[in-house]
């Protein structure tokens, strides 16, 4: 089982607001803030989101380059997704491979793919 996962941000109050409303959807609670980080929680597991120092900040993240590429969370159901869906859409958030949405993951696969602030991939899996 995965214990948690941190990531490293640009804008740690930008951030904030992205995964907050976000996890907070999908079930998760805030577990821990500081100055430098916040994380939320479900059952055993964390994601933590620290401010990347500012030396640290010349080289973007890509999610296409070594490293992280996207992280995938399980969804309620399909309506949830739509639910998702909309507020995306009221945030200004663009979704990822919309000519192929809701099924860009194949026929049987009910997702949304978007990007957080530092555009790490998210996708909001429905159960099959």
């Amino acid at each position: 089982m995965l214990h948690h996962v941190e990531i490293y941000v640009s804008d740690l109050h930008r951030s904030t607001a992205f995964w907050g409303w976000l996890l907070t959807e999908l079930g998760y609670e805030q577990y821990q803030k500081w100055e430098q980080g916040i994380s939320w929680k479900y059952g055993a597991t964390y994601l933590v989101f620290v401010q990347t120092e500012r030396r640290y900040l010349d080289i973007p993240f890509h999610r296409k380059r070594t490293g992280l590429n996207h992280l995938a969370f399980h969804a309620a159901s399909r309506e949830q997704i739509d639910t998702i869906i909309d507020k995306l859409q009221e945030k200004g958030i663009s979704i990822l491979y919309a000519d192929r949405h809701p099924l860009a993951g194949g026929s049987n696969h009910y997702a949304v793919y978007f990007e957080d602030p530092d555009r790490i991939k998210v996708e909001l899996v429905a159960p099959e």
